[in-house]
């Protein structure tokens, strides 16, 4: 038997034989449904066969045929009727068990949402893809019609989003262009981590998303359930019906925070707090300025994570302020890596290195926060070295600043569209998808392998907008993006070492070194941090100004 869980109260299976219900009777199960009409196949058992063994085994059984490609409403309905009724758990067969495993999400439609759904059949073995708009539609059959349709469609409004959308209409004022985003507010999302070290108001990194949004694009205020590229739709929350002719996935990623046991419920108080969310950012900060000694974390989890220097970062700027306050000698910072170097660009790390011995910080490799008890104050870290067994440490603390796993969002891992990982899968120099030629994904979500920055978002912008105008005249990408990203790592207030690289960790720096050596900290970076990129981001990027984000020629390749 191939028996695939979908949940606690059922399992489903390809077609199963009347003397393999023992040993189902042994595994747990309690209750049979037969999915698969009488003589389909030769050497298929008859429902009354199964029924006998069943009964012999003292389970339960029950038959609700489905005839193949045609799931109805009534026998969905049956089936979580079944499910209820039934002593569980149940073992739901058909040919194989992709009848019962629609029937299951098409029952669950109502109650869960379609990512999740597609998600528990997906880790099954079973893509549902060509039902989710059914899903989406609360089980329903809907019409083909599209509630909408446009010559370009973008999935998220963040700096990507916004950038590409800019981008295009600067080029071809006259497309018809439509944002998918069911929020109200943007975020300058780099501005963070200077609210959280006291150098910025938190007001002044978000904007409503109306005010952003460029001119003669409409803005579709929706969260996306799936995708149906084969059909140029997205399917929105509801089972609105989005057409297009060209799709621009970029929604940015999750911040995974339950992955982390006990960190929700105590995000904000007892010393827990994150320059990754808005609201948290100013805690960071009161924490700061309140500590007079004790033991500070930070944590950096596994990667792929936004701004792979952000969780330093944060040590750096709380050293400095404990620095210039004279109360570092009280204070014992440990940085809780998961990872196994402090930075992936070694060319940059002297520079940290020097940083992290003035602030006395101990370094703390291979180690990835797994639990956290808020109220004792205690964080849990996996300690997994290369060749090592995995071992649990508890760490008790005053303070901890903790960066959560990161994921693409549900609705994109489940997708046609993501890899075997879950992020959307293109070609890393053109940014077009590997398998659907009318699909561009840039930012967060999509698995080139360059660091995951707004600044790479930047110069990402004007590569897809640029291929995306070449398709629709028929021609070939002749944009490359070379996998740039910047992160200014802000190592003292007032001095940064301003890291710029692209594909394989090579430098890619934008001043000539005798203006500004990004390896070393420099008070003319912080200036480029404090001052210029704010305005850079809100009044340039924002509004399809490529200022130094030129796009290099498709025949240039990435280095």
């Amino acid at each position: 038997m191939d028996i695939r869980k979908i949940d606690d109260g059922l399992s489903v299976s390809p077609q199963i034989q009347p003397d393999e219900l023992a040993a189902a009777k042994a595994a747990g199960f309690k209750s049979v449904i037969c999915n698969r009409p009488d003589g389909e196949a030769a050497d298929q058992p008859s429902q009354e066969e199964m029924a006998r063994a069943a009964a012999e085994q003292r389970m339960e059984f029950r038959y609700l045929p489905v005839t193949p490609g045609v799931v109805t409403e009534e026998t969905a309905t049956a089936f979580r009727a079944a499910l209820t009724e039934l002593p569980g758990p149940t073992l739901a067969y058909c040919r194989s068990g992709t009848r019962s495993s629609t029937l299951w999400a098409l029952g669950q439609a109502t109650e869960r949402p379609v990512s999740e759904i597609l998600g528990m059949a997906k880790a099954a073995g079973y893509d549902l893809n060509g039902v989710a708009r059914r899903i989406a539609n609360g089980g329903r059959t809907p019409t083909d019609q599209a509630d909408a349709s446009y010559h370009v469609v973008i999935v998220g409004a963040g700096a990507g989003g916004i950038s590409v959308a800019a981008s295009l209409k600067s080029r071809e004022p006259d497309l018809e262009i439509a944002i998918i985003d069911p929020a109200d507010i943007h975020y300058y999302q780099p501005g963070w981590t200077m609210v959280g070290g006291g150098i910025f108001e938190p007001q002044k990194t978000a904007r409503t998303m109306g005010s952003v949004i460029p001119r003669g694009v409409t803005w579709i205020k929706a969260a996306v359930a799936a995708f149906e590229p084969e059909a140029n739709a997205v399917i929105l929350d509801g089972c609105r019906v989005v057409k297009y002719d060209r799709l621009v996935v970029c929604p940015g990623l999750k911040l995974d925070w339950e992955a982390i046991p006990g960190l929700e419920e105590t995000l904000g108080r007892n010393g827990v707090t994150s320059n990754y969310r808005y609201d948290l950012a100013p805690y960071t900060w009161e924490l700061v300025q309140g500590m007079e000694a004790g033991r500070a974390l930070f944590t950096q989890p596994p990667m792929p994570i936004k701004c792979a220097g952000a969780p330093q970062k944060a040590m750096y700027l709380s050293g400095d302020h404990w620095f210039r306050q004279g109360r570092l000698k009280d204070i014992d910072i440990q940085f809780m890596n998961a990872g196994g170097v402090l930075f992936g660009v070694k060319d940059y790390v002297p520079a940290l290195e020097q940083y992290v011995k003035k602030y006395g910080a101990t370094l703390n490799f291979f180690h990835n926060l797994v639990a956290i008890d808020g109220p004792a104050k205690q964080a849990t870290f996996e300690v997994k070295a290369p060749d090592t067994e995995a071992e649990r440490v508890t760490v008790d603390f005053d303070m901890i600043h903790v960066v959560p796993p990161q994921v693409a969002p549900d609705f994109i891992r489940v997708s046609p569209l993501a890899d075997a990982a879950g992020w959307v899968d293109v070609d890393q120099v053109t940014l077009q998808h590997k398998s659907f030629a009318n699909v561009w994904s840039l930012g967060d979500v999509m698995n080139a392998p360059n660091a995951k920055t707004a600044a790479a978002a930047r110069m990402q912008a004007p590569v897809v907008a640029e291929n995306i105008v070449a398709d629709l005249k028929g021609q070939g990408p002749r944009a490359a993006y070379d996998g740039y990203g910047s992160c200014p790592l802000t190592v003292e207030r007032g001095k940064i070492v301003l890291a710029e690289f692209g594909y394989g960790g090579v430098l890619k720096p934008s001043f000539p070194k005798i203006l500004l050596d990004g390896t070393k900290p420099t008070r003319a970076a912080w200036w480029l941090k404090e001052r210029m990129l704010p305005p850079i981001y809100w009044k340039g990027m924002l509004r399809g100004h490529e200022w130094m984000a030129k796009p290099a020629d498709v025949t240039v390749k990435a280095d």
